[in-house]
């Protein structure tokens, strides 16, 4: 027997003989036979569309052959890309799946031609096929095999096939942070979370999770998500301020989201002078805490609150906003009407979804400050 020429056979193959047992291997072809004897014809000819037919012909003639099938089929992708046609690739390459769907280097394929079409949901499906793959090898135990040399073969292929784990892990990532619908960033997520466990990007797709379910107003479903993921990391910033803003809108929890609020601006503006995100972020915290602080009714610190945030946001244009309206907001309640005035209209003059809400209440405040006169 000798190994395919022409796809590289690096492979983790787990080739399921019957619900029970699988063994570990590559695709291989035994030399002598007919597959063999057309493999080499093919290799052989010079002209790009003549191979096609030959390849075709090829996977149609030998049907019944699992390895012969996924090889025709991840050549013609191959040709199908080099000629500018991923979405022919991406055909051919599910039929070569099809043949052999635990085979690392096809779905790693899949996952190039994914990209030249950059459709988020397939980059992501492909690239978690592979993660799952590399993650549950221990589960394919070949019949006969010791325990002691089945373990050490696992420890071998997870380390040669760390690097293609790591790709495969930042790029559904990347699918994820692309993907602009908030319904389909979530349904990636919920793809991407199972099929790398415990991954370094972890905290970040949290916030993306609960970002899209911000903007999906799912709010049940955002806070279960958040306090899962606050579970395993305590000390989360973002999740905290995603907390206590979601809590701190409504007056019925604004107390939690206070609770919630201390904790992310403690945590927060220990190294917020040190580091511009960190001053970004305690200044988010703030404000959150602001509006938390606002709908439990204290008003006097909900100003402090905003006060500082303002500083720490004026680089960043739609949160400053939010939190100048805010501000005014909270001046206008204790009739403090100049200082909600000067708030309000360097937010009504910021492009942000604050704009119109200022305006409109900066209209009040100049009638009110009218009035008074």
């Amino acid at each position: 027997m000798r190994p395919l020429s022409g796809l590289t056979l690096v492979l983790l193959l787990l080739v399921a003989t019957t619900p029970a047992t699988a063994q570990l291997g590559q695709i291989i072809i035994p030399a002598g036979t007919p597959e063999d004897a057309a493999i080499q014809q093919i290799n052989q000819e010079a002209d790009t569309q003549k191979k096609v037919q030959m390849l075709e012909e090829f996977v149609q003639n030998f049907s019944s052959n699992a390895a012969a099938v996924a090889y025709g089929h991840s050549q013609l992708a191959e040709l199908a890309l080099a000629r500018g046609d991923a979405q022919a690739a991406l055909a051919h390459g599910d039929k070569a799946l099809e043949a052999m769907p635990n085979n690392l280097d096809l779905i790693m394929a899949q996952v190039t031609a994914a990209m030249q079409t950059k459709d988020n949901t397939r980059i992501v499906e492909y690239a978690a096929r592979g993660g799952e793959l590399y993650n549950n090898l221990e589960k394919h135990k070949p019949e006969g095999m010791t325990d002691e040399h089945f373990r050490n073969r696992v420890e071998e292929l997870r380390l040669q096939h760390k690097p293609s784990y790591d790709y495969l892990e930042s790029v559904a990532f990347n699918g994820i942070a692309n993907e602009e619908s908030p319904a389909r960033r979530m349904a990636l997520i919920e793809r991407f979370t199972p099929a790398f466990p415990g991954s370094k990007f972890e905290e970040q797709v949290a916030q993306f999770a609960m970002i899209a379910l911000q903007q999906l107003n799912d709010r049940t479903r955002l806070i279960a998500y958040a306090e899962k993921t606050l579970q395993a990391n305590p000390e989360s910033v973002p999740v905290l301020v995603l907390l206590a803003d979601s809590f701190g809108s409504d007056p019925k929890t604004a107390a939690r989201g206070v609770e919630y609020g201390r904790k992310a601006v403690t945590l927060a503006d220990k190294d917020a002078a040190a580091d511009p995100q960190r001053a970004l972020l305690a200044g988010t915290a703030h404000t959150a805490l602001g509006k938390a602080l606002l709908n439990q009714g204290n008003t006097a610190a909900a100003i402090a609150e905003l006060q500082k945030a303002s500083s720490a946001l004026k680089n960043e244009a739609g949160a400053y906003a939010e939190c100048l309206y805010y501000l005014g907001f909270a001046y206008a309640k204790l009739n403090r009407l100049t200082e909600a005035r000067q708030a309000l209209m360097q937010a009504a003059e910021i492009n942000s979804p604050f704009r119109q809400p200022a305006r409109d209440l900066l209209a009040k405040v100049n009638a009110a400050r009218a009035k008074g006169r």
